[in-house]
């Protein structure tokens, strides 16, 4: 990054951050729960993810003419409903902690989605993922805290899986991009579940797809918008606007990456919360 143009940028971009800090500031932070530190690197077993696997194949809606991956749950057949649910059961009968880190790591982003979307499922038609309001605590919202699984006899929340699991022990901001919260705002739930062999092919292929999504990142009237997930996880991508630029030139186009060279104006984010349900007339 050249020193002038890295100047102007941070100016305007680090100003823009301070004004959203009390927005990142409610955004779960990375906290280790040791208990899931243990692992075995000479463990060759594999977990079955087939029957999660054959589900997205089936309903995943993708290409979606809005660049968006879209599920089809309105179609979901109650036997595809049982497997996945006998899925999530088998998931949660596996000791993980035997197993290698490779494994791990597709074990746990696969238990994340495939628990939301039954989830969904168990609730559909919704509108957003927020109206199942099953959270405990007075102040808070959504699934995200419930203990909805229970692994090696401890339960679970979603927000454990992520914020006490993946993201702390992994350290690897492509997490975001592989957790899916069933909302149109979200990076894309991939066609295909994640295996210790093609996690790190589908990472890097979540993120380009985000980055270069307009829900991701977009110059629009001389403005730069950003998903919120930029603001409410900077700590995952530097903590800087500078982690963050590098973060999305990395995965840029050359179009948005000549956009933001030459950029120096302020920042604005969103996030869609709107389910990432396939529909007959496609939204925009």
């Amino acid at each position: 990054m050249k020193p002038v143009y890295r100047w102007r940028f941070l100016t305007v971009m680090t100003l823009a951050l301070l004004l959203v800090v009390q927005t990142a500031g409610a955004a779960p932070k990375a906290d280790l729960w040791p208990r899931w530190e243990k692992h075995d690197p000479a463990n060759k077993q594999k977990v079955d993810h087939g029957a999660w696997d054959a589900f997205l194949k089936k309903y995943i809606v993708a290409p979606h003419p809005s660049g968006i991956n879209r599920v089809n749950y309105a179609a979901v057949a109650p036997e595809d409903r049982a497997a996945l649910a006998n899925y999530v059961k088998s998931l949660e009968s596996v000791a993980v902690s035997g197993y290698s880190r490779a494994e791990q790591r597709a074990y746990w982003i696969n238990l994340y989605n495939a628990k939301t979307v039954e989830l969904i499922l168990t609730r559909f038609p919704v509108k957003s993922i927020r109206d199942i309001n099953i959270s405990p605590g007075l102040f808070s919202s959504g699934p995200w805290g419930a203990k909805l699984m229970t692994v090696e006899g401890e339960k679970l929340a979603l927000d454990d899986i992520e914020h006490r699991i993946l993201r702390p022990i992994w350290k690897d901001n492509r997490i975001h991009y592989a957790v899916n919260c069933a909302s149109l705002g979200c990076p894309n739930l991939q066609p295909a579940a994640y295996t210790s062999e093609n996690t790190e092919a589908l990472l890097e292929k979540g993120a380009r797809e985000y980055v270069n999504h307009p829900r991701g990142v977009v110059i629009n009237n001389n403005k730069l918008h950003v998903s919120s997930i930029y603001v409410w996880f900077q700590e995952d991508f530097g903590g800087s606007a500078e982690g963050l630029m590098e973060h999305w030139s990395k995965y840029a186009n050359k179009v948005l990456a000549d956009a933001l060279k030459s950029y120096s104006g302020g920042l604005d984010h969103d996030y869609d919360w709107r389910l990432n349900a396939a529909e007959s007339k496609p939204q925009p």
